[in-house]
């Protein structure tokens, strides 16, 4: 398979040559494994097997790959709602975070870095390995497209420290940009800078009219795309019942193949692994056991299990049916991040110190998601915008129902004592 020739993007959004490729990470799907099936559709002609990395990970570059993984599951465990369909990149989110982190200091940095499962991690090792798995991934499988861009955005005239802005760009190869803001051309320039990064899959990260008190956004996008290398045959989709965990069925397109596939079973889950291209990346699904529900298993999940799962799998003849679907998602990452220790930045406590002399706290972590899953392959897409907002110091809103008191202060005297509840129409 030849690899598809990207379009060259026009103006500020032209980013190419800080794209970098890596690996995404993994989401946790649903498959059916049924009986018998039928003939399937081989890799593409011209696609070779990539059975190892191209150099050994370094040991920060390894300790980055597990604090990514158990941030990734500490984010699925929080953003996970019974019932509710779920598609994340914790990958994006972390390298969003991760820019944002450059310019933390004090509890605010080791708040983030413990959300972000760094561990003992110094800001050097995290920034350098950031760099370096990425340029190692660079075209690591020619037949699978995989793109991350970074950028950061502020408003014009506010003062941003240079070492912030030069670790950005050193380590996440991010593109720096100073707008005003409130010009209506601003949202619209980085809007399309997210919609060229993710082939157009992710619109209107931010708003058309950005709030005066934000500084700045620093984004991340992220772009998959790859063909099964076994790949489903479009005649052999049925539509068929799907059972939701609540009892209830919807009738979805079915897609089916037999090959063999890596498989492995507990008294839990079955799970397969389907590779892409020339099996560099691939989908692991897990599919729980009948009476075991997806957010019981969602929820029992760690990094450490995970390790084992990846290792666990071995080749079985395998009937493998697997819905066909498209989903959008979005979700407003405050509260998950909070639970996951990272408090501070979130308040005007928050020390940015190291980002900008004025003082400025993170006001929303918000990321868009996209995934389409069918015969040929997936095609995925994602980004997170940080927004950093200046504090204005501590405001007091009376626009909720307060006590007052009117006193002589020398004294002590209280002279009146009241409540207001319900005001009165103007």
């Amino acid at each position: 398979m030849t690899k598809r020739k990207r379009p060259d993007p026009p103006g500020r959004a032209r980013y190419a040559a800080r794209l970098h490729r890596s690996s995404v990470a993994g989401a946790l799907l649903l498959l059916t494994l049924v009986g018998c099936g039928e003939s399937f559709t081989g890799p593409s002609d011209g696609v070779d097997e990539i059975t190892e990395l191209p150099r050994a990970l370094s040991a920060a570059e390894i300790e980055l790959i597990a604090a990514s993984n158990r941030f990734a599951f500490g984010l699925l465990a929080q953003a996970n709602r019974p019932g509710d369909n779920l598609f994340l990149s914790p990958l994006s989110a972390s390298m969003a975070l991760g820019m944002t982190m450059n310019g933390a200091s004090g509890e605010t940095w080791n708040q983030m870095r413990d959300a972000l499962g760094f561990g003992s991690l110094a800001e050097e090792e995290i920034n350098a390995s950031y760099k370096s798995l990425l340029e190692l991934l660079v075209g690591l499988d020619p037949s699978v497209e995989t793109a991350i861009g970074n950028s950061v955005w502020t408003r014009q005239g506010f003062p941003v420290h240079a070492e912030f802005l030069d670790a950005v760009r050193e380590a996440f190869g991010a593109e720096v940009a100073e707008l005003d803001f409130a010009n209506p051309s601003a949202s619209t320039q980085i809007n399309e800078w997210v919609r060229t990064a993710t082939r157009g899959r992710i619109e209107d990260i931010v708003p058309k009219v950005i709030p005066s008190a934000v500084v700045m956004y620093l984004i991340n996008a992220i772009y998959f795309k790859g063909s099964w290398t076994l790949q489903f045959d479009p005649s052999d989709t049925r539509a068929e019942t799907f059972h939701l965990d609540d009892g209830s069925t919807r009738t979805v397109p079915l897609m089916n193949l037999r090959s063999d596939f890596p498989y492995q079973e507990n008294d839990r889950f079955q799970a397969v692994d389907l590779p892409y291209g020339g099996r560099a990346f691939s989908m692991t699904v897990l599919l729980p056991h009948h009476g075991v529900s997806v957010d019981d298993l969602a929820a029992s999940l760690d990094a450490g299990e995970w390790e084992d799962i990846a290792a666990g799998f071995r080749d079985r003849d395998l009937q493998v049916s697997l819905p066909r679907f498209r989903m959008a998602y979005e979700r407003t990452l405050n509260d998950d991040l909070h639970a996951l220790g990272m408090v501070d930045a979130f308040s005007p406590a928050a020390d940015f110190s190291r980002l900008s002399p004025a003082g400025v706290w993170i006001s929303e972590v918000k990321q868009k998601s996209w995934v389409d899953v069918n015969e040929e392959g997936t095609e995925a897409a994602a980004a997170t915008v940080v927004t950093v907002v200046e504090s204005a110091g501590i405001e007091l809103r009376a626009d909720r129902p307060f006590l007052f008191f009117i006193r002589e202060r020398l004294s002590g005297t209280i002279l009146f004592a009241g409540k207001l509840a319900t005001p009165p129409e103007s």
